[in-house]
């Protein structure tokens, strides 16, 4: 019960994150929320959060492998993954988000072909492995401890925080309609990349001062 009480806020947490930049893929599902309704823009999100989740299964069968070295470098890797998430941070806020808009991909046919886009628009940029392996390491989400049950449900944990993100994005957009503007969308990249420095902050201070009691 301890471990899933752990894993529970983390893999939400993570999830979210993942989903939350206003990249090509955030873009993609904004505009067909407007163009075709909720439900397009949120098959859209769940392409890409499929996507995501295997990158996340690539990252924690590699973390699997060396858990003797996190276990002994814990601090070193603990502020490693707040460094990436800052570089994150910072890119996010200095980001325009229009830029990444392409008009191609919203004409299509169903909700399948909304998913297959959404997933192979997220599946095509792997860079999006050092921002998974920087939230695994700064939120130290894959313990030794963890049996196959609870590696199951950390991961299912992180495909709940993406669609819940995918649905209060999608449900938002359909309230406001035409009254997000690029002004919002730079504010949510701003914001994101806010939460993304203090908590890379916040990460680099905790480690120190372990390392300072230790």
């Amino acid at each position: 019960m301890e471990n899933i009480l752990y894993i529970l806020p983390r893999g939400i947490a993570i999830g979210a994150l993942i989903s939350a930049p206003m990249g090509p893929i955030g873009m993609l599902v904004i505009q067909r929320a407007l163009g075709k309704g909720r439900w397009a823009g949120f098959f859209t999100g769940v392409g890409a959060s499929l996507s995501d989740v295997i990158y996340c299964l690539l990252t924690g069968f590699c973390l699997s492998f060396i858990t003797d070295f996190i276990d002994r470098h814990q601090m070193l890797i603990t502020v490693i993954g707040s460094v990436v998430l800052a570089a994150f941070g910072l890119y996010l806020f200095r980001k325009n988000p229009t830029r990444s808009l392409t008009a191609q991909a919203v004409d299509a046919s169903n909700y399948w072909s909304d998913f297959a886009t959404g997933f192979l628009l997220t599946f095509s940029n792997p860079l999006i492995l050092f921002f998974i392996i920087g939230l695994f390491a700064r939120f130290n989400f894959i313990l030794p401890e963890f049996s196959v049950v609870h590696h199951v449900l950390a991961y299912l944990t992180i495909v709940l925080g993406a669609l819940l993100w995918w649905a209060g994005v999608t449900a938002l957009v359909s309230r406001l309609g035409r009254r997000i503007n690029v002004r919002s969308l730079k504010l949510i990249n701003r914001i994101i990349g806010l939460i993304l420095l203090v908590m890379a902050v916040v990460g680099i201070i905790m480690a120190l001062l372990d390392k300072s009691f230790a």
